[in-house]
C-alpha cells in the first residue's frame, strides 16, 4: 500500500488514485469485467498485461502495477490463479510479458520483483506448459547473448526456479543440456555476481541425485578445474557462500569427493601438498576460509570438512591433518558462537578417527581448548552442543595412544575431571550418558599418571556418576504410571535405563582396572608431595576401599533392581567383571566380600545366567566372565571357610584345577544339574569334574544359606553320587567329600535316613582320611549326622564331638552360672546336642572321655555343657551311667599315675566337679549302692595321694565326699564314714589342711580349708555317733583354732562358720572324740583351780571363745550367725555340766544385752530370724534377766502375735516354737489368752513343715564349697 501511494502521489482523491494506479485508462473500457478482481486491490488483470507490455509506460508505473499484482497473487492466490489459468494463451502471454520486462530492465529492484512474480505464478499455476515455456525463454535468452554481461537476471531466475521446484533440475539437465556450456561461460566471466548466480544454480542442479549423476562427466571434465579456483579467489561473501553451497551439494556424493580429494592425494604423493597458488587444493581452500573472520564462512568451511570426512575418515582425514586444519578447529572452540563450536566439535570428532591426528600431537595441543570449551558450553542450554563436545572428548580420551601423554600436568587432568563431574550430573539424560562414556575413557592409566594422582577427585567423579545413575533409576521407578500403559513405552524406558546403567558400569570397571594397574606403580600408591608427618588421605588404598564400598552400596543394588525387570547379557558381563576385579583390588577383603556375595545368592545368580545365555557357544564372553567370577569367589570361600579348617595348599591346588576346567562347562539349570549329579552310570573324567564342580557350588551356596535347590532332591543326588564313586572305586577329593558330608547333613529331614549302603560307603571314605578335621564343618546338623548313625558314632563320634567343642564359640561361662535367676537362652548348637543326649544317652560316655582326654579348654566346654544339660533335664536319670564310667576313668588314672595323681591334673578337676554336680542333683536321701561306695573309696584314695597344694583336685573331691556323707540315709552315712575313716592318707591330708588354717596366706585356698573343716566335723560327728573304728587320729591345736576365730580372715565368713561347726561338735562330745585330739600349743601353763573343772578347756580359752563368738555375731551374716549361736549353745551346755556358775556368768554378761539389741536393730520384726530366736532362747533358759527382762519378752510375744506366721519359713517356725516352749517351761507366759493363740497358730503350721526330710534347698554350693544348711544350723 505504501508503494501504491507513492506511485499515485498528486492525483485528486483516493478513488481516482486507486483507479489511476490499477487501470490502464486507454484500454480498460474494452476489457470484460471478469478480469477485474472483486476484492482489494481492485486490479484489472487485462489492464496489467497491457500496461506492462506498453513501451510508453514509465518503469515506475510498471513496477507499481507488478507489485500490486504480486500483492494480489499472495493475498488472493486461488482467485488470481483461476483467472489466469482460464485461458492458457493468457497465461503464456502473461509469463512472456513479465519475462520480457525482466530481460530489458536493469533496475535490480524491478528484476527481483519480476523474478518473484514469475516464481510465484509458476508455482501456483503448476502448468507443465507454462514451466516449459519459461525454461525455453531462459534457454533462448542465454543462447542469444553474445556475452554473459546481461545474464544475471536470467541465471538468478533459473536458480530460484529450480530451488522452488526441485524436480526442474532433472528436466533442465535432460532437455537443456547445452545450457551447461553457458553456465561455464558465466563462471569464466569476470563478474562475481554472475559467478555467484551460476554457482547457486549449479548447487540446485547438483542437489538432485539424478541430475548430479548426469552431470558427473561435466563436473569431472569442465566444472572441477574451475570451481576450486573460483572459491579460492572469491572476494565477495555472496560468491563464497554460493560456492560453499555448491561444494556442500557436491560433497554428498562419493564420486565427486573422490575426484576432489584425489587431487590432494596426488599432491601429497608428489611432496607438493601446498600446491601452486593457481592450483589450490580443497583442504587449503577450506583452511583459508577457516582463517577468515567471518563466522558464517568458518561454519560453512567446517561443514564442508565434515561432509568430506563422513565418506571415509581414514581416507581423507590425512589431507586435512597435513594442512593443520585441526589446529585451527581447536582455536575455534573458544568462539562464543555455539554453531561454530558445534561444527568444530563435529569435524574434530571425525578427524579423531585417524591415527595421524594423534601422532602429530594435535590432541596434546588442543586438549586444553577442548576442556575449556566444555567448561563454557556446559553453562549454556544447548544440549546438542554438550553432547557433541563430550563425544569429541570421549573419542580423544579413547583413541589417544598410550605412549603419547595427553595431560601434561596434574592440574589439567583435574580440570578435565571437574568437567566430567559436572557433565555426569547434568539433568539431561543424553548429556549425562555421553559424559559417562567420557568418564570411562578418562579413567585410563596413561591419562592419570601425571603425579600426583588425585584419587580424591576420581572418587568424587565416580560418586557423581553413580549418584546420577541411581537418580535416573529411581526416576524411572517413580514414573511408573498407575493405569494401563503401552508395553512399547515401558520396554523403551527399561532399555534406556539398562543402556545408561551399562555405561555407568563400564565407567566403574575402568576405575577398577585403573586401581589394578596402579598397584604395580610405587609412585601412584600415594601423593609423593605429602609431608611425612601429614595424614595420608589421597592414597590408592583409600581409593580401592572406596571402590569396594561403592560397588557394595550402589552398583550391586542398582543391578539387582534392574534384574527384576530384564536381564541384559552385556550388562551382566561388565557387572561380574567388576566383582571379579574387586577381589584383586582389595585382597584383604576378598574373603569377606565373597562371603557377602555368596550370602546374597550370587552363586545362584551366576549359574542362572550361564544356564540362560551360555548354552552351546553363545555368549562366550559372558560364560568366561561368569566362570572366572565363580572360580575366584569359590576359591576365596574355600580359603577362608566358615566354621571349618582351611584347606592345605595341595588341596586348594586340586580344587583350583578342578574349578578351572569344570566351571566353563557348566551351563545347565538346577534340575538338570541334579539329574547329572545323580547319574549312576559310568562317569568319565571330564564329566566327573563337572559333578565335583556342581557339588562344590551347591555346598558353598548351602553354607551361606542360599538354598536354591530342593533339599530332598539334593539329598538323593548326593547319595547317588557317593555310590557312583564307590562303584567305580574312586576316592573323591577332600573338598568334594567335605561338601558331600555337609550337604547330606543339612538336607536330611527328620523322617529321611541314609541307606545302609550309603552309610557304609561314607564310613569307608572316612577311614581313608588321616584326620576327620580335614572334612569337618561346624554345624549342628553335621553333629547330628555323625551321632545319629551307630556305625558312624562308634567309629568317629569321639573325634567329631572333640572337633565340635573346639569350634564352639558360645559364652559357656554364662551358661555355667546355674544359680542365676535369669539364665541365658540356650544356643541353637547346644539345643541340638541336648536333644541328641536325651535320645542317645550313650553320648554322655563319649563326653566323659572328652573331659578326661581333651585339652583343658575343650574339656571345660564339655563340662559346662554337661552341667547345663543335667541342670535343665533333671528328669533324666543318667547318674548311674555317668558314675560307672567315671569310676573306670578314675581307676585307670590311679593305675597310670600311681602315687602322684597331680601329674594327671589336666582335666581331672573337671571330671570331679561333674561328679559333684551329680551328687547335687540328688535332692532326696538315697541309699549308697555298691558303685557309689566304690566311687567314694576311689575318691578318698585319690585325695590321700594329693598334697594340700592340689586345690583343683581336692576341692571337687572334698565336695563329693561331704555330699556323700550328708545326702544319704543314716545307714549309708555310717558305711560312707567308715570308708573315709579307713583312708589313712585322707586323714593325714585333713590334718595338714587344718594346720594350715592360720599359716595359709593364699586366699585361693580358703574354700578348700572350709571344706576340710566341714568334712572333718562331719566325720567326727559320725564316728562318735556310731563308734566307728579310727585308723588315724587328727591332732588339732586348740589355741590355733581359737586364734582363727579371734582373728578371722577377710571375706572368710564360711571358713569361720566351718570352724565353729567343728568346735560345736567337739564341745558336744566334751572333747572325747576318738578321731580328733585337741593338743596344747607349746608347753602347757600351770592349771588354775577353775581350769581343772573346765578341762581340757582353760578359763582363758573360754573367755577368748566367747569374745570371738560375740565379735562374729556382730557381723550379722545369717549363716555365720547360725553357726555362732550353735557353738554358743554347745559351750553353755559344756560349761553348765561342769560349773553352772560359770555358765550363768557367761550367759548373763552385760555385753550380751548390747549384742542382742545390735542384732535386733535391723528393721521391723528383726527378731523373727532363727539365729536371734535361738539366742533369746538361750538367754531365757539361763535366766539372764540382765540381758532379756520380762517386759521385753512380753513385747516380743506381742509382736509375734501380730505377725503373719503363715509367711514364715520352716526354720523360723521351729526356732520360734523352741523359744515358746522355753518360755513355757520357765513359767514366763502370764497372758494365757496369748499363750493359747500362739500355741494354736504354731501347732497349725508346724506339721506341714516339720519332717524328717531336709529342705529341698538344704544342699548348696557356696563359693565352690559344698554346704549343708542343716549341718550349719544343727
Amino acid at each position: 500500500m505504501a508503494v501504491r501511494q507513492a506511485a499515485t502521489a498528486g492525483t485528486p482523491g483516493p478513488r481516482r488514485d486507486e483507479e489511476a494506479a490499477l487501470f490502464f485508462e486507454r484500454g480498460h473500457y474494452r476489457h470484460d469485467s471478469r478480469w477485474l478482481l472483486p476484492v482489494s486491490p481492485r486490479l484489472c488483470l487485462a489492464c496489467t498485461l497491457e500496461l506492462l507490455s506498453e513501451p510508453g509506460v514509465s518503469l515506475v508505473r510498471k513496477k507499481h502495477m507488478l507489485s500490486c499484482f504480486q500483492d494480489a497473487l499472495v493475498r488472493h492466490t486461488s482467485l488470481v490463479t483461476q483467472l489466469v489459468s482460464e485461458d492458457q494463451r493468457v497465461c503464456m502471454y502473461f509469463i512472456s510479458v513479465v519475462f520480457g520486462l525482466l530481460r530489458i530492465v536493469e533496475d535490480g529492484s524491478v528484476t527481483d520483483l519480476c523474478i518473484e512474480v514469475l516464481i510465484q505464478l509458476t508455482m501456483q499455476l503448476k502448468l507443465e506448459q507454462s514451466i516449459r515455456c519459461l525454461l525455453d525463454e531462459c534457454h533462448k535468452e542465454l543462447c542469444n547473448m553474445p556475452s554473459m554481461r546481461g545474464s544475471l537476471a536470467t541465471l538468478t531466475l533459473l536458480g530460484k526456479l529450480v530451488d522452488a521446484i526441485p524436480a526442474l533440475a532433472d528436466q533442465l539437465v535432460m532437455e537443456h543440456g547445452n545450457l551447461m556450456d553457458h553456465l561455464l561461460r558465466g563462471l569464466l566471466y569476470p563478474n562475481e555476481g554472475i559467478k555467484s548466480s551460476v554457482c547457486y544454480l549449479y548447487g540446485k542442479l547438483y542437489s538432485s541425485p539424478v541430475a548430479a549423476e548426469m552431470l558427473s562427466g561435466h563436473f569431472r571434465e569442465k566444472l572441477f578445474p574451475l570451481f576450486l579456483s573460483i572459491l579460492d579467489g572469491a572476494q565477495t561473501k555472496e560468491l563464497q557462500i554460493n560456492c560453499l553451497g555448491l561444494l556442500r551439494q557436491l560433497l554428498k556424493y562419493d564420486l565427486f569427493v573422490s575426484t576432489i580429494m584425489n587431487k590432494v592425494t596426488l599432491g601429497e604423493s608428489a611432496n607438493n601438498f601446498e600446491g601452486s597458488p593457481g592450483d589450490p587444493s580443497l583442504p587449503l581452500v577450506l583452511k583459508k576460509l577457516l582463517l577468515s573472520r567471518d563466522e558464517t564462512l568458518q561454519v560453512a568451511s567446517a561443514h564442508c570438512i565434515t561432509a568430506v570426512l563422513v565418506h571415509s575418515p581414514e581416507k581423507y582425514a590425512p589431507a586435512f591433518i597435513h594442512a593443520d586444519i585441526p589446529e585451527f578447529l581447536f582455536e575455534h572452540l573458544s568462539s562464543s558462537s555455539e554453531v561454530l563450536v558445534w561444527s568444530s566439535y563435529n569435524c574434530l570428532t571425525l578427524l579423531a578417527e585417524e591415527p595421524l591426528f594423534f601422532s602429530k600431537c594435535h590432541t596434546v595441543y588442543g586438549i586444553e581448548a577442548v576442556v575449556r570449551s566444555l567448561q563454557a558450553s556446559l553453562k549454556m542450554n544447548n544440549t546438542e552442543l554438550h553432547k557433541q563436545g563430550l563425544l569429541l572428548f570421549t573419542e580423544i580420551l579413547t583413541r589417544q595412544p598410550e605412549e603419547i601423554k595427553l595431560f601434561t600436568s596434574s592440574a589439567m587432568c583435574r580440570d578435565a575431571g571437574c568437567v566430567l563431574q559436572e557433565a555426569v550430573s547434568s539433568p539431561v539424560l543424553e548429556v549425562a550418558a555421553e559424559a559417562v562414556k567420557a568418564t570411562s575413557a578418562f579413567l585410563r592409566k596413561d591419562h592419570q599418571s601425571a603425579p600426583p594422582v588425585r584419587y580424591g577427585d576420581l572418587q568424587a567423579l565416580l560418586e557423581a556418576m553413580l549418584n546420577r545413575c541411581a537418580e535416573f533409576s529411581q526416576t524411572c521407578l517413580n514414573r511408573r504410571p498407575l493405569g494401563h500403559t503401552s508395553s512399547r513405552d515401558s520396554e523403551k524406558a527399561i532399555l534406556q535405563k539398562g543402556k545408561f546403567l551399562l555405561s555407568t558400569l563400564e565407567g566403574f570397571r575402568s576405575a577398577c582396572r585403573l586401581a589394578i594397574e596402579f598397584q604395580s606403580e610405587p609412585s601412584a600408591q600415594e601423593n609423593p608431595f605429602t609431608a611425612p608427618s601429614a595424614e595420608k588421605k589421597d592414597t590408592l588404598e583409600a581409593f580401592s576401599e572406596f571402590l569396594l564400598s561403592a560397588c557394595d552400596s550402589m552398583c550391586i543394588p542398582m543391578v539387582m533392581r534392574h534384574l527384576e525387570q530384564t536381564t541384559q547379557p552385556a550388562l551382566m558381563e561388565v557387572f561380574l567383571s567388576i566383582l571379579h576385579s574387586l577381589f584383586v583390588i582389595v585382597p584383604d577383603m576378598k574373603e569377606k566380600f565373597s562371603k557377602k556375595l555368596a550370602a546374597s545368592s550370587f552363586i545362584r545368580l551366576t549359574l542362572e545366567l550361564k544356564a540362560r545365555f551360555c548354552s552351546g557357544l553363545s555368549h562366550s564372553a559372558l560364560n568366561q566372565v561368569c566362570s572366572s567370577f565363580l572360580y575366584c569367589m569359590c576359591l576365596n570361600l574355600l580359603s577362608a571357610p566358615e566354621k571349618t579348617g582351611p584347606p592345605s595348599k595341595e588341596e586348594l591346588a586340586t580344587v583350583s584345577e578342578l574349578l578351572q576346567h569344570g566351571l566353563p562347562q557348566i551351563s545347565s539349570r538346577s534340575p538338570e544339574s541334579l539329574a547329572f549329579l545323580s547319574d549312576r552310570q559310568y562317569i568319565d573324567g571330564a564329566a566327573r569334574q563337572r559333578q565335583h564342580c556342581i557339588l562344590l557350588l551347591f555346598y558353598l551356596a548351602y553354607v551361606h544359606e542360599d538354598r536354591f535347590v530342593s533339599e530332598a532332591d539334593l539329598f538323593e543326588a548326593v547319595q547317588s553320587f557317593l555310590l557312583s564313586l564307590q562303584d567305580q572305586g574312586e576316592c573323591p577329593p577332600l573338598a568334594v567329600f567335605k561338601a558331600s558330608i555337609y550337604v547330606l547333613a543339612v538336607c536330611q529331614n527328620k523322617d529321611s535316613v541314609l541307606h545302609e549302603t550309603v552309610v557304609s560307603a561314607i564310613r569307608k571314605f572316612l577311614e581313608g582320611i588321616p584326620d576327620l578335621q580335614l572334612i569337618y564343618t561346624h554345624h549342628p546338623l553335621l553333629l547330628r549326622f555323625f551321632l545319629l548313625y551307630p556305625e558312624l558314632m562308634s567309629r568317629f563320634g569321639h573325634r567329631v564331638l572333640e572337633l565340635w567343642f573346639s569350634w564352639e564359640e558360645s559364652s559357656y561361662e554364662e551358661l555355667d552360672d546355674g544359680t542365676s535367676a535369669g539364665q541365658p537362652t540356650l544356643p541353637t548348637s547346644l539345643a541340638v546336642l541336648f536333644q541328641l543326649l536325651r535320645s542317645i544317652p550313650s553320648i554322655l560316655l563319649i563326653l566323659l572321655d572328652l573331659i578326661y582326654s581333651s585339652p583343658v579348654d575343650i574339656a571345660r566346654k564339655v563340662l559346662i555343657s554337661l552341667r547345663t544339660f543335667l541342670r535343665k533335664n533333671e528328669d533324666i536319670q543318667v547318674g548311674g551311667l555317668i558314675r560307672g564310667h567315671f569310676l573306670l576313668i578314675l581307676q585307670r588314672l590311679l593305675v597310670e599315675h600311681g602315687a602322684s595323681p597331680s601329674g594327671a591334673l589336666g582335666n581331672l578337676p573337671l571330671l570331679l566337679s561333674l561328679l559333684s554336680l551329680m551328687q547335687l542333683r540328688n535332692v532326696s536321701e538315697e541309699e549308697l549302692d555298691s558303685m557309689a561306695m566304690k566311687l567314694l573309696h576311689q575318691v578318698s584314695k585319690l585325695c590321700g595321694k594329693c598334697s594340700p597344694t592340689d586345690v583343683d583336685i581336692l576341692q571337687p573331691s572334698f565336695n563329693f565326699l561331704y555330699w556323700s556323707l550328708h545326702q544319704t540315709t543314716p545307714s549309708s552315712q555310717k558305711r560312707a564314714a567308715a570308708v573315709l575313716l579307713s583312708s589313712t592318707g585322707l586323714m593325714q591330708l585333713l590334718e595338714k589342711m587344718l594346720a594350715l588354717t592360720l599359716t595359709e596366706a593364699d586366699s585361693t585356698r580358703t574354700a578348700l580349708l572350709c571344706s576340710a573343716w566341714l568334712l572333718t566335723d562331719s566325720l567326727s560327728a559320725q564316728q562318735h555317733k556310731d563308734s566307728l573304728q579310727v585308723h588315724q587320729t587328727l591332732s588339732v591345736e586348740m589355741d590355733q583354732v581359737l586364734k582363727a576365730l579371734s582373728f578371722p580372715k577377710k571375706n572368710a565368713t564360711l571358713l569361720s562358720a566351718a570352724i565353729l561347726c567343728f568346735l560345736r561338735t567337739a564341745l558336744r562330745q566334751s572333747f572325747s572324740s576318738a578321731l580328733v585330739a585337741l593338743v596344747p600349743s607349746g608347753a602347757p601353763p600351770l592349771p588354775a583351780t577353775e581350769d581343772t573343772v573346765l578341762a581340757p578347756l582353760r578359763t582363758s580359752q573360754v573367755r577368748s571363745l566367747v569374745i570371738g563368738l560375740q565379735n562374729l555375731l556382730v557381723q550379722k551374716d545369717p549363716l555365720l550367725s547360725q553357726a555362732c549361736v550353735g557353738c554358743l549353745e554347745a559351750l553353755l551346755d559344756y560349761l553348765d555340766a561342769r560349773s553352772p556358775d560359770i555358765a550363768l556368768h557367761v550367759a548373763s554378761q552385760p555385753w550380751n544385752r548390747f549384742l542382742l539389741f545390735t542384732l535386733l536393730d535391723a528393721g521391723e520384726n528383726s527378731f523373727l530370724r532363727p539365729e536371734i530366736l535361738k539366742l533369746m532362747t538361750l538367754f531365757v533358759r539361763y535366766q539372764s534377766g540382765s540381758v532379756l527382762c520380762h517386759e521385753e519378752v512380753d513385747d516380743v510375744l506381742q509382736s509375734v502375735a501380730s505377725a503373719d506366721l503363715s509367711t514364715l519359713s520352716n526354720t523360723i517356725l521351729q526356732a520360734l516354737h523352741g523359744f515358746f516352749q522355753q518360755l513355757q517351761s520357765m513359767g514366763l507366759l502370764a497372758d494365757q489368752r496369748m499363750v493359747q493363740t500362739l500355741q494354736a497358730s504354731l501347732e497349725g503350721l508346724l506339721p506341714s513343715t516339720t519332717s524328717g526330710q531336709p529342705p529341698l534347698q538344704d544342699m548348696l554350693c557356696l563359693g565352690g564349697v559344698a554346704v549343708s544348711l542343716s549341718h550349719i544350723r544343727n
